[in-house]
């Protein structure tokens, strides 16, 4: 057994200004952005301020087209893979620690670790 949910929203954006994207994200959202991190590999990624358990809200530098996808977090990366591929997803790539996975109709999501602290007590729970 394993469980899922969704996690929350990235948007990708194919800008060479991660930063005014964020900008406009946030006025867009009225969302307050989260302290930028000094990490070097976080610098591609700005999160939004949604709350202790608030979905989890995220703009992205990409080099592909500007769109949204979604992310499931589980607890059982591979589990929850198996499981959707079982309902026609496509394995895409493996990036770190997670799958970006295809849905039957085309769009991309990602199927990632649990990012919200209530994961345990809010997500569904898989046979």
């Amino acid at each position: 057994m394993h469980k899922s949910r969704l996690a929350g929203f990235i948007i990708d954006c194919q800008t060479p200004d991660l930063t005014a994207a964020a900008q406009f994200w946030s006025a867009a959202l009225g969302l307050a952005l989260k302290p930028a991190s000094s990490k070097s590999q976080d610098a591609a990624y700005r999160s939004f301020d949604t709350g202790p358990n608030g979905l989890d809200i995220e703009v992205q530098s990409v080099e592909h087209a500007s769109r949204v996808h979604l992310d499931i977090e589980t607890d059982d990366v591979e589990a929850e893979v198996a499981r959707l591929v079982n309902l026609g997803a496509k394995r895409v790539q493996a990036v770190h620690t997670w799958w970006v996975m295809e849905a039957p109709t085309g769009q991309r999501f990602c199927v990632v670790r649990p990012q919200r602290s209530d994961f345990a007590a809010g997500a569904k729970t898989w046979d």
